[in-house]
């Protein structure tokens, strides 16, 4: 294996899960310094130094991601639980991720593997995106889902397991904080299918820079856009942080933005916040909090309104725009039943629902 020694801390010796990394260029003015272009951050990295994610490196000024396959985890999932509840319902997936991510949210629901290069450093276990794909084949899954840290940061591994996938009948679906940059999008454009992006405190600026380490948000509308243009199926999630992220203005001018750029049958989650990783001093969001926000949303003409993270919760149902008839029934993250026509009609007005199935 090759071995690089290009300055004192850049000596590393390759393996299969360090790989050179796509989107980054070298900086002329700088030499030995890059510029990562994979999310929006993008990052300027001295040599011997890594980007904000924690996980791809400058060795001897190039570029490297250092979780290549590199998986912390790989369970089937109902689609239900990424949350997608329009594309694909009652289907499952292989999900998988690394460690890292580009944000550093205080209050984290998944910390352990987001965060565990700042706190334990990387590990996991290696696994090709053929081993992927066979292990999604042999558990009946229908798709793959990069999820649970950020998969923008395993973008690599994500593009060269998606295009597999794909040969084999497999469909693929994202669920991120839509940080990654246009060009990343591109990129991975034919081989997506869906994606789920996590907004949290309502896409406020100022929680995002208190909050999560993030300075401009409005770059998320930007890549969303491309997803868009891409022909990605969207969902949008929103992390409702009790006393400081869930102002009813945001989450009404979020519902508003979504109507108008990727249209009213959106679905919209709503997620309940627990305490979590720096933030513990908070209490769960209160269920009137989200009911009351969840009306706001359907007041600024959003047809399909969730509350996530509370079972049993009427607003984890599917309702028909036009009569209320209740066209698919869930628990939790579970789907109980889908009572539409093949065509996805209302079965009581007729009325044709947004649906992939």
């Amino acid at each position: 294996m090759a071995e690089y020694k290009g300055n004192k801390d850049s000596k590393l010796v390759l393996s299969r899960h360090i790989r050179l990394a796509r989107l980054w260029e070298p900086l002329p003015d700088k030499p030995g310094w890059v510029k990562c272009n994979l999310c929006e951050k993008r990052c300027i990295i001295a040599p011997g130094r890594y980007g904000a994610c924690g996980v791809r490196k400058n060795i001897g000024g190039k570029l490297y991601t250092l979780v290549y396959g590199l998986l912390t985890a790989m369970n089937v999932d109902p689609i239900e639980k990424k949350p997608l509840f329009h594309y694909r319902p009652g289907s499952t997936v292989l999900s998988i991720s690394t460690v890292g991510c580009n944000f550093y949210c205080k209050f984290c629901q998944n910390w352990t593997i987001s965060q565990s290069r700042l706190e334990k450093g990387l590990y996991g276990a290696y696994r090709s995106p053929q081993e992927v794909v066979e292990a999604a084949l042999a558990s009946g899954a229908d798709g793959i889902a990069y999820t649970y840290n950020e998969p923008t940061i395993f973008f690599e591994f994500v593009l060269d397991t998606a295009k597999l996938a794909k040969q084999h009948g497999l469909y693929n679906m994202l669920v991120t904080n839509g940080y990654m940059t246009p060009e990343a999008v591109h990129e991975l454009g034919p081989f997506i299918d869906a994606v789920t992006v996590d907004f949290k405190g309502g896409g406020n600026k100022e929680f995002y820079r208190k909050y999560i380490g993030v300075y401009n948000p409005d770059k998320i509308f930007d890549t969303i856009l491309a997803m868009r243009d891409q022909g990605w199926w969207i969902e949008i999630t929103n992390l409702v942080v009790p006393r400081v992220g869930d102002k009813e203005e945001d989450i009404r001018r979020l519902a508003s933005w979504i109507k108008d750029n990727l249209g009213p049958e959106t679905p919209f989650h709503l997620l309940r916040f627990y305490p979590h990783y720096k933030m513990k001093d908070l209490p769960p969001t209160p269920i009137k909090t989200l009911e009351r926000l969840a009306e706001i949303a359907k007041s600024e003409g959003l047809f399909h309104v969730f509350i996530g993270n509370v079972p049993g919760h009427p607003l984890e149902h599917t309702y028909c725009p036009k009569c209320g008839y209740r066209v698919i029934e869930r628990y939790s993250v579970y789907l109980l039943s889908i009572n539409l026509n093949p065509d996805n009609t209302c079965p009581k007005c007729g009325y044709k629902l947004k649906i992939v199935r």
